[in-house]
């Protein structure tokens, strides 16, 4: 009998108010089922479908549901789909509300972040009681330009931000950026236009149009700097030609922008254009203007400073790596032109610093005189400090490759010496300096034959065929049958020496060569030299127009390319091409003024060479052209007190000498050696180096001083001793520093 059937569990049932046998039966019965479903289940194939009655409809949905549904979805409010969007940097964003303290642009405690301005520290206590739409914030160069500055780059855009914002002259929104060729000045300014254009302590932009003034040669330059270091974040506006009518409208468009957010807020323009079309900008503000090469304005009454300084912008910056040019009263003019008033008028620069300070710097000054030079000069350097930062090009060191400077003096060839001779026996401007000592017309022109003279013959041929004053029956001098179609270097000391260095570097070496000269007739005499040579070359020169330059010069600068010379007029294009294609350049003459000669000397010891640079300064032994050395030393010791701050610069020539143009010294291998009175050289020979620490930019007497090839490190330059060198300055920029980048 089943336990289950036993009238004990019956009762217990029956007790528990269940139906007894029924129930127990249907319990059975259900559970059979489910389990022979599932063995049904089982068996079932996964890939069949249930079928359906073909008479079956689908059923279709309320239309009325369908359209609220739709109408609900697009009738919510909108939301930013982006996970912690902050909205635009810098400006409002629609939709958006921001909530709590206002903070920077850019993180200010990231790794390598350049902080320009740091706001004063709250206490818990003061940030509430503070109005949150006032709280100042940090200012944060942008990270994509902060992290490829220099150290040096870096100093810079936080001394120039703080002047353009007036932190270092309260009243006075001005600066001159003085540093020399290849320290980044492009770079410094361009990080420090972004900068005002996106932030500013009140959490809002600075400025909102900049205007970057420049040679005409460097507009494009410019534009391919911003573009290059900006990418697609701003777009600017470059002028560079069109006609008159086409730039007034691109420029009343520009001046006529206004708002947070200007869609091109950067003209770039040349300086003629922007003297051209002055009137049209004169309407409108800016909140910057950027002069390159600002050592145009050195003349404040012409008409571009005028122009300039009419300009409706409080915020100026001067960009010159050589501000003092020729005198004080130039240097004056551009610390003028950025801060107005800080050194008084002209008048009274000139009476309280210019005429003391010169006074001091003569050779023959007293002691009493020189220290009253010496406590002016501290004065003027006190003022102007405050706006003007100044680097030198020995930061490059740890940049660059070494540079050996030379500079090469070469004799003349017979055929100059009588030429010279003769003119300077017969010419009248000689007896006019000497009388009234001052120059005119006639005295300016005598100096351009002599010079010209210097450099070739065939310069002066066309005066002698004349028989011009001061060549009068030179023609006669000439080999028998002369024709100036052909190039004839061994009539030239300087050329004889130059179609050595040709020919050596040429057959020794895979380098290029630069070739400049103030005269186009001396590139037209290279480009008669290079046709016989064969050698391939390019020649740049003011004929050129704008945006051709830009495509030789990069043609040039690639490995790949086989142009062995490029040829510059140091008049059209010395300044801001960067020629890193080649690493010798040969200055062919030298120019009264110093910083022609630097800027056009610098093209090919800048960012990105990596060959060791060879520089040769050709002279003609004794010569005017020694005499302009000797002048250029004068006023860049003048450059070193006041702008370099340098102490006890040597004081070599005194104006009298400096007069001493129309002479003749055969008898000396150095007019500008002999001038040093040198005590490092005895009987012909250096006895003593130079001092450890002089380099390139230390004054001639410290440089090494070679009376034959022995001493000279370079070999080109040793090959070439023999054909008509006398005797060498030569200099190197630093010691090379292995491993460092």
């Amino acid at each position: 009998m089943r336990r289950s059937l036993a009238p004990s569990q019956v009762a217990k049932r029956k007790l528990s108010g269940g139906s007894g046998q029924d129930e127990g039966w249907t319990a059975r019965r259900e559970k059979r089922q489910k389990s022979s479903e599932d063995s049904r289940n089982i068996h079932i194939s996964p890939f069949r479908e249930p079928l359906t009655q073909l008479n079956n409809h689908p059923e279709y949905l309320d239309s009325d549901k369908h359209e609220a549904f739709i109408r609900s979805i697009l009738s919510k409010p909108f939301k930013v789909p982006i996970p912690n969007y902050t909205g635009a940097l810098g400006a409002r964003a629609l939709g958006l509300k921001r909530a709590g303290v206002r903070k920077a642009l850019h993180d200010p405690f990231a790794d390598d972040a350049l902080v320009l301005y740091e706001p004063p520290t709250l206490s818990a206590h003061e940030l509430i009681k503070a109005d949150k739409e006032k709280v100042p914030v940090h200012v944060v160069v942008d990270p994509v330009l902060g992290k490829v500055l220099r150290p040096h780059q870096r100093e810079g855009v936080k001394f120039l931000w703080e002047c353009v914002t007036g932190r270092r002259i309260p009243g006075s929104y001005g600066c001159i950026m003085a540093d020399e060729m290849g320290l980044g000045k492009t770079l410094q300014c361009i990080t420090l236009i972004w900068t005002l254009l996106r932030q500013s302590p009140d959490f809002k932009p600075e400025i909102d149009k900049v205007i970057v003034v420049s040679p005409s040669s460097l507009v494009r330059n410019w534009s391919n700097e911003v573009q290059k270091w900006l990418g697609g974040r701003v777009t600017p506006l470059a002028i560079d030609g069109g006609s008159k009518d086409d730039i007034d409208r691109q420029l009343v468009n520009f001046i006529s922008q206004y708002g947070r957010r200007v869609p091109s807020p950067i003209l770039i323009i040349s300086y003629e254009t922007f003297r051209l079309h002055a009137a049209v900008l004169h309407k409108g503000k800016v909140g910057l203007v950027i002069c390159d090469e600002g050592h145009r304005l050195k003349n404040s009454d012409n008409q571009t400073y005028q122009a300039l300084n009419a300009m409706a912008a409080q915020r100026r910056v001067l960009i010159s790596g050589t501000p003092i040019q020729n005198d004080l009263l130039e240097y004056f003019s551009l610390v003028h032109f950025v801060n107005t008033g800080i050194l008084g008028t002209a008048q009274e620069f000139k009476k309280r610093f210019e005429l003391p300070i010169l006074k001091g710097r003569d050779a023959d000054a007293n002691e009493k005189d020189r220290q009253a030079g010496e406590e002016k000069l501290t004065e003027l350097i006190s003022v102007v400090n405050r706006c003007l930062i100044r680097r030198t090009s020995d930061i490059l060191s740890k940049y660059l490759p070494v540079k050996i400077e030379q500079v090469v003096c070469c004799r003349l060839t017979p055929l100059q010496k009588e030429l010279y001779q003769r003119f300077l026996r017969q010419a009248e401007p000689l007896d006019s300096l000497e009388e009234g000592g001052k120059m005119n017309v006639s005295t300016l022109s005598s100096i351009t034959s002599l010079k010209k003279l210097c450099n070739h013959p065939a310069l002066i041929y066309d005066k002698c065929v004349e028989g011009a004053e001061g060549f009068q029956g030179a023609l006669d001098l000439f080999p028998p049958g002369y024709c100036t179609k052909a190039v004839e270097p061994h009539l030239s000391g300087k050329m004889l020496v130059l179609d050595y260095i040709l020919a050596i570097t040429k057959t020794t070496t895979d380098d290029k060569v630069v070739l400049v000269s103030n005269y186009t007739q001396t590139l037209d005499l290279f480009e008669k030299l290079c046709r016989s040579r064969r050698y391939q070359y390019v020649r740049l020169d003011g004929t050129m127009s704008i945006k051709k330059r830009a495509k030789i010069v990069e043609r040039f600068n690639s490995p790949s390319n086989p142009e062995f010379i490029f040829m510059l007029s140091s008049k059209a294009g010395g300044c801001g091409l960067n020629l890193i294609g080649a690493n010798r350049l040969v200055m062919f003459d030298p120019d009264w003024n110093p910083a022609n000669d630097e800027q056009a000397m610098a093209r090919v010891w800048r960012d990105g060479q990596r060959k060791t640079c060879y520089i040769y300064r050709l002279l003609a032994t004794g010569t005017i052209e020694e005499k302009i050395l000797q002048r250029q030393a004068h006023k860049k010791a003048l450059s070193s007190c006041v702008v370099d701050e340098e102490q006890n610069v040597e004081r070599h020539f005194s104006l009298g000498e400096l007069r001493e143009l129309f002479s003749l010294n055969e008898d000396t291998v150095s007019d500008t050696h002999d001038k040093f009175r040198c005590r490092r050289c005895v009987n012909g020979r250096e006895a003593r180096p130079p001092a450890e620490d002089a380099d390139c930019t230390s004054d001639l007497s410290q440089w090494n001083h070679c009376f034959d090839k022995k001493g000279l490190r370079d070999q080109v330059l040793k090959s070439c001793w023999d054909a008509a060198v006398s005797f060498v300055f030569h200099q190197r920029s630093h010691e090379e520093q292995k491993g460092v980048v």
